[in-house]
């Protein structure tokens, strides 16, 4: 199978130039599906730490990037949404973020807020034994004793250290939320309104912004807290509670 991926066909969430050359690296399988960007290009594209596929193999190879708290020596290994990057060395932390636009970006972040990964909820289901299991938008399973808390399209974020829940955060009318998808990619605001339609079409979400509301389907919005903003945005995204 060719490691090589045409730039002209990549996905709009790439942080990658399309014209720059034929060819950029394809990524392996494994989470985020196609939106999964090849840690190579965050290295060589985004960063500008490196400034080839062979670089890039060095730094991983001496164990010096981490992902979700785990050294990553495969360049290709996909990078997506909400991964946190660190970089022990440089004392320098990354989340992985849509910008408006849909592309993937890195956000800098304190060390204390890299010991977990966000993921939104996307089923939740029994399993033998009673406990319920929760599935994550990027392939994560994790089991819990009592899931009544829980619902599909709330957000929680997990420990590195022990798989503990670090936080949960309620999919409602008032959360504070971004669109990971469609025109409005990026944009950050508080929910207004969410329409159960009736019928195998999508539930829609109306958002409130800093510039007015946006709608769009519920699959493409996330629960966040205001660590993934600045405390000014995340005001100023609704009404004061």
């Amino acid at each position: 199978m060719s490691k090589h991926q045409k730039r002209l066909s990549v996905p709009n969430s790439w942080p990658v130039e399309r014209k720059t050359a034929k060819y950029t690296v394809k990524a392996r399988s494994g989470p985020h599906g196609e939106d999964g960007v090849p840690l190579v290009i965050v290295l060589r594209d985004v960063l500008g730490y490196v400034d080839s596929t062979k670089e890039a193999k060095y730094a991983a190879n001496e164990g010096n990037v981490l992902v979700n708290g785990e050294p990553v020596r495969d360049v290709r290994r996909p990078i997506g949404m909400f991964d946190i990057l660190a970089f022990e060395e440089r004392e320098e932390h990354y989340r992985v973020f849509p910008d408006e636009g849909g592309r993937l970006a890195l956000t800098p972040i304190d060390a204390e807020d890299a010991d977990g990964k966000l993921g939104k909820i996307v089923d939740k289901r029994q399993v033998p034994g009673g406990e319920t299991q929760l599935q994550l938008h990027d392939g994560r399973n994790l089991r819990v004793e009592d899931g009544s808390e829980y619902s599909g399209n709330d957000s929680i974020v997990i420990s590195f250290d022990d798989g503990e829940i670090l936080a949960h955060f309620v999919y409602e009318e008032g959360a504070l939320v971004t669109a990971v998808r469609g025109q409005h990619a990026g944009e950050i605001g508080r929910v207004e309104t969410i329409e159960v339609i009736p019928s195998s079409a999508p539930n829609t979400v109306t958002v409130e912004t800093d510039d007015g509301t946006f709608e769009t389907v519920e699959e493409y919005i996330v629960v966040i807290d205001e660590n993934f903003v600045g405390d000014e945005d995340a005001a100023d995204g609704g009404e004061e509670e």
